[in-house]
């Protein structure tokens, strides 16, 4: 299996990458976050969509980071994987 780092780190040594990282940062850090909460709840997409009342090809849309989730969403993925969210605004 291939390490995120690794591939990120190899994927962010290309400029092209890098702008377009950073102007969806944002959305790839939810995606991350999405993802990190299912993996550490040891359950699946499916598990996940079944819990949201949604599709698994839903679930895999939101963990995409191809786009911005609305704050319900997000909490209605956190109810489902035991998880809690938190903001913080940085300067």
């Amino acid at each position: 299996m291939i390490k995120y780092e690794s591939v990120h780190k190899k994927l962010l040594a290309d400029p092209q990458v890098v702008k377009e990282y950073e102007e969806h940062k944002a959305e790839f850090e939810i995606a991350r976050s999405l993802i990190k909460a299912r993996i550490a709840a040891r359950i699946s997409q499916t598990d996940v969509a079944q819990k949201m009342h949604t599709s698994q090809s839903q679930v895999a849309r939101l963990e995409s980071g191809m786009h911005f989730p609305s704050l319900q969403t997000l909490h209605r993925y956190a109810h489902a994987v035991n998880r809690k969210i938190s903001f913080e605004v940085k300067p």
